[in-house]
């Protein structure tokens, strides 16, 4: 099923690149990157513009997943999650959302998840944007670059490396975010 609504979405173009990369941020269980890498495989020198495409699409959807996490999500939770756990993941997600969120925008989790618990957790929509950016940004622009450099040949590397890759890029980001954070409490 997921390779005919890929392929659905591929018959539309950039458009449909777009649409998906959109509707991902907020509702959508298909993740773009598939989309990206099927249009990317069949015209290697336009990888880099379909990066573009699919990361223009994910960041102006990021917001309407806040949007909905701060309307549906918060009377959700709480019929469905005791108070107390509810004020404590509040809790949790301001201490530590701006690393879940910079991580959790490029790794294989749906970035749906960190768009719709950034409104539920009243997390900041400039921060949520900015790290949306930088994650989806990366996480784009990579499978971009790979197939602009190796052609064709990068869907093996894909295929082989992907998932190694993103969550080995996450563990790196999550220690240099650590080391920041904690360089900056040290200052006064």
């Amino acid at each position: 099923m997921l390779e005919q609504l890929t392929q659905f979405f591929m018959d539309y173009g950039i458009w449909g690149l777009f649409i998906v990369a959109f509707l991902d941020s907020f509702i959508l269980p298909i993740p773009p990157f598939f989309v990206q890498i099927g249009m990317s495989f069949i015209d290697p020198q336009a990888s880099l513009q379909i990066a573009l495409i699919a990361f223009t699409g994910s960041v102006l959807g990021a917001p309407i997943g806040y949007i909905l996490g701060k309307w549906l999500g918060k009377p959700i939770l709480q019929k469905l999650v005791p108070e107390k756990w509810t004020v404590l993941a509040t809790e949790q997600f301001a201490k530590n959302g701006d690393a879940a969120v910079l991580i959790g925008s490029f790794t294989p989790i749906p970035f749906k998840v960190f768009t719709l618990l950034s409104g539920v957790f009243n997390y900041s929509l400039i921060k949520l944007m900015l790290f949306a950016i930088l994650g989806r940004g990366l996480k784009f622009f990579l499978i971009g670059t790979l197939f602009y450099l190796y052609g064709k040949h990068a869907k093996v590397l894909l295929d082989d490396y992907l998932e190694v890759t993103l969550l080995g890029v996450a563990v790196i980001v999550a220690i240099l975010w650590f080391w920041w954070s904690r360089r900056r409490k040290k200052r006064p």
